[in-house]
């Protein structure tokens, strides 16, 4: 295994792609610098969250310029991601895909796209849903660009831990996009978004975790062994099923809530459980299998909100 700080062999330097490209290239090299995917786990956190607050449907207007600034607004600090992490991006075999790397589209450009889409998110959500949840919108913007990505992810292994917090907003913005103030409802949902980052997070970087040690990127995986990552993850992830069955007290759900944070909770801490057995007998990752773990964890929060969605449509 490679560690922080040992030498190790240079990783061969991808060569950038040549030629002009065509204009569909760079359209998906744009939405590329978003990150689709992040975007849809985001929102996923946050629609649901709205139907809960409204105790029913919420109007479609609403929805709609929600999703719309939460989704331009996640998408700028994709991109502002991109760009100051673009050296090690280049590395990396995960991200040197991405549009910087293959210089698609210029730092400068990727900067002004960023910015663009920030000031149109806080103004969509400013004008069409309220001045709060701009403002907490602003937060997760800032705390994702400057806390996580500027300060804490090449410096400490608890750089998912506490920049994970920027991912957790969501939550928070569906509750306030509906009622126009903050309440421990959602902050309870904020919790478990909270406790669910690192096991989510750190099963990736297991998988990756070679990328990670060439660009001297201490994630949890690179510093310690997979035993002591597999144990990490249990301890978030019976926290994160806890936090999740508080809000049936909390908020006075419906049986939906309870029954099915409780079934999906118990099959996470099953999965969670079984890779740190596997992880405590090897460091082979073909065995470890962090990534059966890492694609259960996005199903998991996904049913989760879907629950907290229905729970008050199944129980009027």
């Amino acid at each position: 295994m490679t560690y922080v700080g040992e030498s190790r062999p240079a990783l061969r330097q991808p060569e950038p792609e040549r030629g002009e490209a065509s204009f569909k290239d760079v359209v998906a090299a744009y939405v590329g610098l978003t990150k689709p995917r992040v975007i849809e786990l985001l929102l996923l956190t946050t629609v649901p969250v709205m139907f809960f607050a409204a105790r029913g449907v919420p109007a479609l207007g609403l929805v709609v310029a929600t999703v719309v600034g939460g989704a331009l607004s996640a998408g700028s600090a994709s991109t502002f991601n991109c760009v100051y992490d673009r050296d090690i991006d280049e590395q990396m075999r995960r991200t040197r895909r991405r549009a910087l790397p293959r210089h698609v589209v210029t730092p400068r450009a990727a900067l002004v796209f960023a910015t663009v889409q920030a000031v149109l998110s806080t103004a969509v959500l400013a004008y069409w849903v309220n001045p709060l949840s701009a403002v907490l919108s602003v937060l997760a913007n800032a705390f994702y660009v400057l806390g996580y990505t500027m300060l804490l992810k090449r410096r400490t292994t608890q750089n998912i831990v506490w920049g994970g917090i920027a991912g957790c907003f969501p939550a928070l913005i569906g509750w306030t996009a509906v009622t126009g103030e903050l309440s421990w409802v959602p902050i309870v949902l904020f919790a478990v978004v909270f406790f669910w980052t690192p096991p989510h997070t750190w099963a990736l970087a297991l998988r990756y975790r070679e990328d990670y040690a060439n660009v001297d990127v201490p994630m949890l995986p690179v510093v310690r062994p997979a035993a002591e990552v597999g144990r990490q993850i249990v301890l978030y992830s019976w926290v994160m099923v806890a936090t999740s069955m508080l809000l049936w007290p909390v908020a006075g759900t419906g049986p939906v809530y309870p029954v099915a944070a409780a079934v999906l909770g118990a099959v996470f801490l099953v999965e969670a459980h079984k890779m740190w057995r596997r992880a405590r007998g090897t460091e082979d990752l073909s065995e470890i299998q962090p990534m059966r773990l890492f694609h259960h964890s996005n199903l998991y929060l996904s049913l989760l909100f879907v629950a907290v969605a229905l729970d008050p449509l199944l129980t009027r």
